[in-house]
């Protein structure tokens, strides 16, 4: 079975970003995947302090929620950030978690050692949803470049073209009257689930 992880890097309970996030796994569930979902504001999660012990030995030094974010990135199959756009960009909860998988990267570039895998798991595939209040044309380059890196560190291959991006939403439960996309996050997740 397919082990699908839901990352909501939204600050704001039941945000836009969530509510999509939701629909994605729903969609996932109904495909026969094995959901698992975790909100990033309501956990503690320290930045990067760039100690490089993880080029040492492939572990984080720093103790908190990150170890359990660790587990569950390195069981899953399936990952999907939801977050919305700040400033061009992720909000913080989600760049220190991204941060925090600079041991990956170590473990990857540095140890040149494989990254934990469960025994005959499938290929491992991410994808992005973005959720931001204005409509410019640019407005999704800064965060999908560091999803890009985030998904190269933890050994995912990115699904750019079913990442799902949404502009000109803003005000909380805005989404609810954007029908498509709530459709188009339910679809992103049955095909995810299926790849």
């Amino acid at each position: 079975m397919v082990m699908f992880l839901g990352i909501s890097a939204s600050p704001r309970l039941g945000g836009n970003s969530e509510t999509l996030l939701d629909q994605t796994m729903a969609g996932a569930a109904g495909a026969g995947a094995e959901v698992s979902k975790i909100r990033l504001a309501g956990m503690n999660i320290h930045g990067c302090t760039e100690c490089n012990d993880c080029y040492e030995c492939g572990e984080c030094s720093t103790a908190d929620d990150m170890d359990r974010v660790y587990a569950l990135l390195e069981r899953a199959d399936r990952i999907v950030l939801a977050s919305p756009i700040f400033f061009m960009g992720l909000p913080a909860q989600a760049k220190a978690m991204i941060d925090r998988c600079q041991r990956y990267w170590a473990i990857k570039y540095i140890l040149k050692e494989p990254l934990p895998r469960r025994t005959g798991a499938p290929l491992r595939y991410g994808a992005f949803i973005g959720v931001g209040g204005t409509r410019g044309e640019r407005l999704f380059d800064g965060a999908k470049l560091t999803i890009r890196y985030f998904f190269d560190a933890i050994s995912v291959s990115p699904r750019e073209d079913l990442y799902l991006l949404v502009r000109g939403v803003d005000a909380k439960g805005e989404i609810e009257s954007r029908q498509a996309a709530l459709d188009s996050a339910y679809k992103l997740g049955e095909t995810l689930a299926k790849l």
